[in-house]
């Protein structure tokens, strides 16, 4: 039995989904069972952090997602451990390199859940993607009223990779021998600016669309519900991108067998979430 923490939120679904065609067993930890949508042969549950060890009973490895863990990770664990799993493949973040600013609230979220997990005993797997092709979803709104997208960094330089590509590798360290204990960073297979991202939107949708800049100090209201010191470390994140050439990594078609997804067949996949 096969775990998937988030299992509603892009990377868990698309693993779910792949599990389940494999015919593998699958329980999809979700706080609104009814409302998921998660394909039929998935064990969906509700979760409930206040009783780990019922959501573990008989699983042999856990997919987790820090916030899917609903703040509750080390009780998971240690339910983890004494239900016998036998792997741990967490979607941690590329934001955890050497160099790297050590006070940004996603890299202390994410190096905490990796320390926990190594310091649990428990065989692990962590996955680090950099920029996510989802992301873009965040100028969907604008896309849907109209032709014209505000955004900051407009020559933000990133390799976007595809959910599906990240659950893909989720899929083979849960399944294959050989990834314990490792490390594998997974990005897109080209560079591309969020002028870029907008114009193959737009060739995804049929429409022309322009991508204007917003100053940074004028961002807020573009990121709604961000807290404003976690809104602070990503503008301070994205702004050091902009003429930057990113990671690159092969590692999707290394493990998978398969190149990684370019952001211009990402928007091909997603057309159908920009139009009105």
């Amino acid at each position: 039995m096969i775990v998937v923490t988030g299992a509603t939120g892009n990377v868990g679904r698309a693993l779910v989904a792949r599990l389940v065609a494999g015919g593998q067993p699958v329980r999809a930890l979700t706080r609104a069972p009814e409302t998921a949508g998660l394909p039929d042969k998935a064990e969906v549950v509700r979760f409930r952090p206040d009783d780990p060890a019922a959501l573990l009973a008989g699983a042999t490895k856990l997919f987790l997602y820090v916030q899917g863990a609903g703040g509750r990770l080390p009780e998971l664990l240690d339910a983890a451990r004494a239900a016998g799993v036998r792997q741990v493949v967490l979607l941690s973040s590329g934001i955890i390199k050497e160099g790297a600013d050590e006070t940004h609230p996603i890299h202390v979220m994410h190096a905490t859940a990796e320390r926990r997990i190594r310091d649990s005993g428990l065989p692990w797997t962590f996955l680090r993607p950099n920029a996510f092709a989802t992301n873009a979803l965040q100028w969907a709104p604008q896309i849907r009223a109209g032709n014209t997208v505000h955004g900051v960094f407009a020559g933000m330089l990133t390799a976007p990779v595809h959910e599906d590509d990240i659950a893909a590798v989720a899929e083979r360290a849960l399944l294959d021998d050989g990834h314990e204990s490792t490390v594998h960073r997974l990005t897109g297979p080209a560079a591309t600016t969020n002028s870029d991202q907008i114009a193959a939107i737009g060739r995804a949708v049929g429409r022309e669309l322009t991508f204007v800049e917003v100053p940074p100090e004028e961002a807020a209201p573009l990121f709604p519900g961000t807290p404003p010191a976690m809104l602070q470390g990503l503008l301070k994140t994205f702004g050091a991108t902009v003429g930057v050439p990113p990671e690159i990594t092969g590692t999707v078609e290394e493990i998978t067998g398969s190149p990684a997804r370019t952001f211009g067949q990402w928007a091909a996949d997603h057309a159908a979430d920009f139009r009105p």
